[in-house]
């Protein structure tokens, strides 16, 4: 594995020697807020940028960024995001940072954190946030929630609020989702219920009243959940796709602008992932990426300012993540890489430098190498970092121990893009590493 014998050996090595460099593992999981996005790669950490106001990027500060920040190091295994952050790590320990107003975050207080606190020392499994509110399910299958309940979002019989979690269901509960003031849950029977605000129909119980109790809304042969702003989404068993609620901007994908009261089929087959806020995207089983409703921020990413009435191609395959934010959307890529459309008010679209209204790549890819022979003796690296960050290209004669010396630096494009040109000399039996630099 040394420069000279093998380019794609020569590259394994400068990914698995860039310890230094946050950015060299895939993206697996992704969020989007309001105006802010975070992600965590296969290392378990976690990163966000942008809108901080209230320290929900966790990072310890108050301030917007418009490149990614390091948020938690290790161990995170799902994220979620509105003016409030929740964390989930691998010891099924929940966390939170943020707009802590209404006591959403659930550690007996209602004072703003801008660094990550323990909420649940373990057993949660799945968490999910509203506007001022929180839901977590534990390894019982019982169902949590704290925060704001105006509405009788955290379904307790009452319009009170809660700054410590409390148990909603005891049992049987496998996912939740949140929308600003309502909430999805699914239980293992494949029943679907819902509580909080109903104005729009967004509980699809043919009411739009609301309630702060659960209420049944199918009885069973539902697989996903997704709670927009202010309507719902679901999956059935058979990939079909239902929507119910408010409709103003297209996001139930029916064709028209009205409100549903009840589910309605949009699609009858092959969806396998779903997501909303005012805007609805979903993929298909063979990876291509879908949308529909708002989209005057670009966040469709269909290359107008021009909301869809009903569903329009994204991306025509390889998607295998999605979030959607208030103003963007975010998608992951087979290959690890982490796109963005939308609104960059705040920077939530990191290295994008202003509003796109096509996918634009903001990480990755990272298992895809490119290395070119220039010369008889020269070869050419190139690899995708984080968009407008500096690179440095160290080489070792040795690896026990190493003493890298530095080469070469260079910036990657606005997109990513970075190439060190003429460096490594191929004649050399060295090591190489890429590392990011200040």
């Amino acid at each position: 594995m040394k420069a000279g014998r093998n380019l794609i050996q020569i590259w394994l090595v400068l990914l698995a020697l860039s310890t230094s460099t946050a950015f060299a593992q895939p993206v697996t999981t992704v969020a989007a807020g309001v105006s802010d996005s975070l992600f965590v790669k296969s290392d378990g950490s976690a990163w966000g940028m942008g809108q901080n106001d209230d320290g929900q990027l966790g990072d310890g500060s108050t301030s917007n960024t418009n490149l990614p920040v390091g948020i938690v190091p290790s161990g995170v295994t799902a994220i979620v995001s509105h003016y409030h952050t929740l964390f989930l790590k691998n010891d099924g320990s929940l966390w939170g940072s943020g707009d802590n107003g209404e006591g959403q975050l659930g550690n007996g207080t209602t004072s703003n954190t801008n660094l990550p606190v323990e909420i649940v020392p373990n057993g949660v499994t799945a968490i999910t946030v509203g506007y001022n509110h929180s839901l977590f399910l534990k390894s019982d299958g019982s169902l949590w929630g704290m925060g704001e309940n105006n509405d009788g979002q955290l379904g307790l019989g009452s319009i009170s609020k809660t700054n410590l979690p409390v148990k909603i269901v005891p049992s049987g509960v496998t996912a939740v989702s949140s929308g600003e003031w309502h909430s999805l849950f699914l239980k293992s029977d494949g029943s679907l219920w819902g509580m909080g605000l109903n104005s729009y129909g967004q509980l699809g119980n043919g009411t739009t009243n609301n309630t702060n109790l659960p209420v049944g809304i199918v009885p069973s042969g539902v697989t996903a959940i997704a709670a927009g702003n202010n309507h719902s989404l679901f999956l059935k068993s058979d990939g079909s796709l239902w929507a119910m609620g408010q409709n103003s901007f297209g996001q139930l994908g029916d064709g028209t602008t009205n409100n549903q009261t009840l589910p309605e089929q949009i699609l009858s087959g092959g969806v396998t992932a779903i997501c909303g806020w005012n805007q609805s995207l979903f993929i298909m089983t063979n990876g291509s990426l879908w949308g529909m409703g708002l989209n005057l921020g670009g966040e469709l990413g269909i290359g107008t300012s021009t909301n869809t009435y009903l569903p329009v191609q994204i991306e025509p395959s390889s998607v295998i993540g999605i979030a959607a934010g208030n103003v963007h959307s975010l998608f992951i890529k087979s290959d690890g890489s982490l796109w963005a459309m939308g609104e960059n008010s705040a920077g939530q679209l990191a290295g994008v430098t202003s509003r796109t209204y096509v996918p634009a790549q903001i990480l990755g890819p990272y298992n895809q190498v490119v290395g070119n022979i220039t010369g008889r003796t020269n070869l050419q690296l190139s690899f995708v970092g984080v968009a407008n960050a500096n690179y440095a290209l160290d080489r070792s004669s040795s690896l026990s121990p190493p003493n890298w010396i530095p080469q070469a630096t260079n910036a990657a494009s606005s997109f990513g893009p970075l190439v060190f040109t003429n460096t490594p000399d191929a004649t050399t039996n060295n090591f190489w590493r890429i590392r990011s630099v200040p």
